[in-house]
């Protein structure tokens, strides 16, 4: 078994779609829309099925916010240089909620972002590429 893909639900897919394409360098792959039902799915992933998990943002007609609740906690992103990804978030008009630095009792350094509905994304640095800035891909 593997994972396929997260979903969550955005107020505005146009918005969001934006966030993760343009801040965070994710491709959309694919939308369906149902008005039949009254939403709209856009897969996005740094690749696609079965290769990579994507994440899958639901928009509901008419719901413009979500209470996130205190259950969520985040989707985490690998980055090759985590400094040079932060930059590009704010360059990008994204949200950097803590800065670049070590896991608290670890070596890890992380840092978050958060997308337009107020979700939380971790980012860890791990070296995939020599030489590599901004996010693994």
């Amino acid at each position: 078994m593997r994972i396929l893909h997260t979903m969550l639900r955005v107020g505005n897919l146009q918005r969001s779609v934006d966030f993760y394409t343009k801040v965070l360098g994710m491709q959309l792959l694919r939308t369906s829309d149902n008005p039949e039902y009254k939403y709209t799915l856009a897969f996005l992933g740094y690749g696609s099925n079965p290769e990579h998990a994507e994440l899958e943002l639901t928009y509901n007609y008419g719901v413009d916010s979500y209470d996130l609740g205190n259950a969520y906690g985040h989707i985490a992103i690998s980055a090759d240089n985590i400094v040079a990804a932060c930059e590009a978030v704010k360059t990008n008009g994204g949200n950097v909620t803590r800065e670049p630095g070590p896991v608290k009792g670890g070596s890890t350094v992380i840092a978050f972002v958060t997308d337009p509905d107020g979700y939380k994304i971790e980012l860890i640095e791990r070296q995939f590429n020599a030489g590599g800035s901004g996010l693994h891909q």
